[in-house]
């Protein structure tokens, strides 16, 4: 592979990189969009994530909260933030726990896919932190409880994904410098005898 096409620093692999530089949020404004339905799960996720921003260097005064209804209305509160310029990243939390009808699965999907379209369509991440599980005490062992937090996972997951959008994109601007100069230099080879 040609050396002017390797990103800054080489090819680095997961394992490799060092990601304490991805997971600061210094000078982040984060949203947190967060579901009332199945409340009782999903404050503990609001406190896992806002406890990691925090610890990631977010300054408290920079985390916008706001409830919606419930995990469905999650994306457009996403999209609102987004396009709105006032952040960096929306962590969404939420919990939907299945029931004897299919409203979980209708509520689960739509809820992931608009998220995914509001990181598509405006380039800020819209991180999913919904939790969807068989049973409420499944939702409990995530947020904080004995399988973790799924929240505070949210939460880095939105910090890296600025930090790892922002490396792409000084990457690019770099790349697209070295690409005109190489082209000035052609221009001018081909000009002078």
């Amino acid at each position: 592979m040609p050396s002017e096409v390797a990103p800054a620093g080489g090819w680095e692999s997961a394992e490799e990189e060092d990601r304490s530089e991805l997971l600061d949020g210094s000078g982040m404004r984060v949203a947190v969009a967060c579901g009332r339905f199945n409340r009782q799960v999903t404050e503990r996720l609001l406190e896992g994530a806002w406890r990691r921003l925090e610890e990631l260097g977010v300054d408290e005064n920079a985390i916008d909260i706001v409830w919606v209804p419930g995990a469905f209305e999650l994306p457009l509160a996403a999209r609102t933030f987004a396009v709105s310029g006032s952040v960096d990243a929306v962590v969404c939390l939420g919990a939907v726990i299945r029931g004897e009808t299919s409203h979980y699965d209708f509520v689960a999907g739509e809820c992931a896919a608009g998220l995914q379209r509001v990181a598509l369509d405006t380039g800020v991440p819209a991180v999913f932190g919904v939790l969807t599980t068989e049973d409420f005490e499944q939702a409990l062992d995530r947020s904080g409880g004995k399988h973790g937090d799924k929240g505070a996972e949210a939460a880095e997951v939105a910090i890296e994904m600025v930090n790892v959008i922002s490396r792409i994109e000084g990457r690019a601007a770099a790349f697209a410098a070295s690409a005109e100069a190489a082209a000035a230099r052609n221009v001018r080879s081909t000009v002078d005898p």
